[in-house]
């Protein structure tokens, strides 16, 4: 009796799948078939486009997105074509992932005005990667341009990482790839000016950081209670800002001390009036 019934429901069986297998084993291998060639066809355009892409001055952020967009172009094309195939309705579909998106772009807006932010900061190049640039009141060498943030690099290796919707709209100080220092040193009223001035030129003429072009400004910049302040404002790249700072200084203050330039110190005059007249007496 049991062997008589598993016989028949195996016989059933193998015949549904054998029906399954005829009407629908070409639909499967044909499917197959078109998702295979749609990886290999997506690989092989992003590689190409990506080849092309090297080629031309664009950004590496804005070069990864067309990548990535034209790959997911074949790829979602492939899908379609493997649905279709094996006779699933794609309009339907279509009109599900129109109203799904509509919703995912309403819970997005923060990720999506970045995204486009991005967008036009790549393309419209307000700065670039290595320039000192100031926003927001934060300042720094631009590190990296994403399509999401743009991050800073400090002078002490810290990083700032700005949203890139924060950027676009808001007054923006590029200071470029190379940076002005703003140094001053005091020399006594009795200082031969002409001989200073001329010590410092000379102390910036050997600091291979300190660029000639633009010339570095040194001249007189005010008049202190005690010193004749000298303004040195010489030029260097962003990377060489903080060291060329100490190592002028450090060089001015040398050179000064070689000939015999002195820089004075604070100096206050105290005047002791009536010196000689006893203390009052205090009537309480």
């Amino acid at each position: 009796m049991f062997a008589v019934i598993n016989t028949e429901l195996l016989n059933k069986i193998t015949e549904q799948g054998i029906t399954f297998l005829f009407d629908y084993g070409p639909k499967l291998l044909g499917a197959a078939f078109i998702l295979v060639v749609g990886l290999i066809a997506a690989m092989q355009v992003g590689k190409a486009l990506q080849r092309w892409l090297e080629k031309k001055d664009l950004e590496p952020p804005v070069r990864t997105l067309i990548v990535r967009v034209a790959r997911l172009m074949v790829m979602g094309l492939t899908l379609m074509l493997v649905l279709e195939k094996v006779g699933v309705a794609i309009a339907p579909i279509i009109a599900g992932l129109g109203v799904a998106g509509v919703g995912v772009g309403l819970a997005l807006q923060g990720v999506l005005g970045n995204l486009m932010a991005g967008l036009l900061i790549i393309f419209t190049k307000p700065f670039r990667v290595g320039e000192y640039i100031e926003i927001h009141g934060v300042h720094g060498q631009v590190h990296a341009i994403e399509l999401f943030s743009v991050i800073l690099i400090h002078g002490d290796r810290s990083r700032s990482v700005i949203p890139n919707r924060k950027v676009i709209g808001e007054i923006l100080h590029n200071y470029g790839s190379i940076r002005q220092l703003d140094l001053s040193v005091g020399v006594a009223y009795s200082t031969d000016l002409t001989k200073a001035l001329n010590a410092v030129n000379a102390v910036l003429a050997r600091i291979p950081a300190v660029l000639k072009d633009p010339a570095p400004v040194v001249g007189v910049a005010s008049f202190g209670d005690s010193a004749v302040n000298i303004a040195i404002q010489p030029w260097t790249k962003v990377a060489d800002f903080g060291p060329t700072a100490a190592g002028v200084n450090q060089a001015v203050l040398e050179e000064f001390r070689k000939q015999g330039i002195e820089i004075p110190f604070p100096q206050r005059e105290i005047r002791v009036r009536n010196a000689g007249e006893p203390p009052a007496t205090r009537v309480g």
